[in-house]
């Protein structure tokens, strides 16, 4: 690992040509794989940049979605390739994107003390010798893709059955395991999805080699230690092995939020660092048993297991910490990306507005179809056109990509809750229901909150690079993590790595809390909405529980400030106002509407 930190997957486009822009750097980065109709957009603009024969893959050809993924992956490792070629070959003089490479490693890093030795050395000799040396340790990057396993569809032959295989997830798995990336990740996030895990038992693109290594691995995106270890143990069992377990905030993140149940990243963390080596071994006795069954090799020890972490990082010391204390393999950097123009893909009417947002202009919506909560910039071209067609009377999204298509409600076949049809149907079915003038307004706001991500998500590429997406679908929808409060400014590739670092400081000035303090704050919000929405003694136990976790992780957190694991003078006072806060909501009663 040539860096310390990772790009995430962000949105739909946000990310889906970063490895582009970062890899040649040694950063890692992540692609979204699922919208096949902007992968396809991206394989135009970049064949036709690039001066080679563009050939589309219609939608009407078998296996089009995969074979797009595919075709696309391998364009991105063929330019990353030879953006690394280039960068080896470049001369050592101010500006070059050799001297980049080397001047944004970690100071600590072997590679870059050598790189700091070649500046000073003066022997001609040892110059030539540490410089031929250099350019045989640049590496690029990893090139990782991301499916969010509840993104997975179904998708009907002309016969009006479901293709065997060919549901969105399944199809961007093959699309990805059938590509020539080496040395590449596939994360799965929002939870576990049988289907999906199942066809990846097919795919011998994940197994190891006589020496153990895998050039296509596994991550799993987890909120807490028990997901790891079920996820882990189910994928054991199939003989696929996971390398890397990517923790996130359940609220201090950007994109879908999955709350848990109180527990704080902190506590997690902390059962990860002291129950790493128990999960390994108990996943290696599951995965050796899966291998044996099928005459596989078997590694004599567990391949390697990495755990990473990520939701609302924002500074070195924070950075260091989990390094260091929690000793994870790498930090994730999201939402402070979507201000680098240089790694991320937002149009600079975008990236403005996400510079000028403020705690408040963020949001944990309800806009997502998924029914997952989402965090949701306010104020974008998405939220204006769906605030036009409920104005016109014509509520819904024309849904012309399907892949957030789950109710039933009225339907044989799946539609989304954003799209017209559905919008539509419900809006009947409440005025027919004769329900009480309040209760109506509330269902109907909840059924018109809803907008369109798959186009909302991907729609800043197209106006990046010019294009269309969709015609007549132009609206632009942003889900920055809460974090982007506290970062106001557009920063170059080489600022952003000396933030991290800890060489510069592009939030001085500014007051930001401890990431521990600001997932605290946000649980706490959230626990005050909830309580408001208590509807028996049911949920009032499961309040009770999540109340008394918060107060778990508060003194969790003390433990580590007495230690100086966390340093600041008001850290310690913020827990106590937040303590001060939830106990005083113990003595609330839940708001019932039953």
């Amino acid at each position: 690992m040539v860096h310390e930190f990772h790009i995430p997957v962000m949105g739909l486009a946000y990310t889906i040509d970063s490895p582009v822009k970062v890899a040649r750097f040694g950063i890692s980065s992540v692609i979204s794989i699922i919208e096949d109709r902007l992968i396809e957009m991206m394989r135009k603009h970049y064949y036709t940049e690039r001066h080679e024969p563009y050939i589309p893959i219609s939608s009407k050809e078998e296996d089009y979605r995969a074979r797009r993924i595919t075709d696309y992956l391998n364009l991105v490792n063929r330019m990353v390739q030879e953006q690394v070629e280039k960068l080896r070959a470049a001369a050592f003089e101010t500006g070059s994107d050799i001297v980049k490479y080397f001047e944004m490693l970690p100071d600590k890093s072997a590679v870059k003390q050598l790189y700091l030795q070649f500046r000073s050395a003066t022997s001609a000799e040892s110059r030539a010798a540490m410089e031929a040396k250099l350019r045989s340790l640049i590496a690029p990057g990893a090139i990782d893709v991301n499916i969010m396993t509840k993104t997975d569809r179904n998708n009907y032959g002309k016969d009006g059955q479901p293709i065997e295989d060919g549901s969105d997830a399944v199809a961007a798995l093959r699309g990805y395991a059938n590509s020539d990336l080496s040395g590449s990740s596939i994360v799965f996030s929002a939870g576990m999805n049988p289907r999906l895990y199942g066809y990846l038992e097919k795919c011998r693109q994940f197994d190891a080699d006589a020496g153990g290594v895998m050039q296509k691995k596994v991550v799993v995106k987890v909120s807490d230690y028990r997901s790891a270890l079920i996820q882990g143990k189910f994928l054991a069992k199939k003989g696929i092995w996971v390398s890397e377990f990517r923790i996130e905030s359940g609220l201090n993140c950007g994109g879908h939020a999955f709350a848990t149940d109180g527990m704080l990243m902190g506590p997690i963390l902390e059962e990860f660092r002291t129950g790493k080596t128990e999960l390994c071994n108990a996943l290696f006795q599951l995965y050796a048993d899966a291998l044996r069954k099928r005459d596989a090799h078997i590694p004599p020890i567990p391949p390697p297991m990495v755990i990473t972490a990520q939701g609302g990082i924002g500074s070195h010391a924070e950075h260091n910490m989990l390094r260091e204390y929690y000793q994870l393999g790498t930090t994730g950097w999201g939402t402070p990306f979507l201000l680098v123009p240089e790694a991320t893909t937002v149009d600079a009417h975008t990236r403005l507005q996400l510079g000028k947002a403020k705690a408040e202009d963020v949001v944990l919506s309800h806009q997502s179809p998924m029914g997952v909560r989402f965090h949701y910039l306010k104020g974008l071209s998405g939220e204006a056109e769906r605030l036009r067609r409920i104005r016109d009377g014509k509520p819904g999204s024309p849904c012309t990509e399907k892949h957030l298509s789950f109710n039933t409600e009225f339907t044989e076949r799946p539609i989304c809750t954003a799209s017209i049809q559905y919008q539509r149907l419900k809006i009947d079915q409440l005025q027919k229901a004769q329900l009480p003038e309040k209760e109506y307004q509330a269902q109907l706001s909840e059924v018109l909150g809803k907008e369109c991500l798959c186009t909302g998500l991907s729609n800043s590429a197209a106006v990046t690079y010019n294009t269309t997406l969709v015609k007549n679908q132009e609206s632009i929808t942003i889900c920055p993590g809460p974090n982007i409060a506290f970062f106001n400014r557009e920063a170059s590739l080489q600022e952003m790595c000396d933030h991290i670092y800890g060489r510069a400081d592009i939030l001085e000035g500014v007051d930001r809390p401890h990431m521990f303090i600001n997932e605290l704050r946000l649980y706490i919000a959230y626990l005050q909405e909830q309580m408001q929405q208590c509807t028996g003694d049911k949920m009032a136990k499961q309040l009770d529980v999540f109340r008394e976790n918060l107060l778990k992780g508060i003194a969790y957190y003390r433990q580590l400030h007495h230690s100086e694991v966390i340093a600041g003078e008001g850290f310690g006072q913020m827990l106590n106002e937040a303590e001060t806060q939830i106990e005083a909501m113990r003595h609330t009663a839940c708001v019932t509407t039953l």
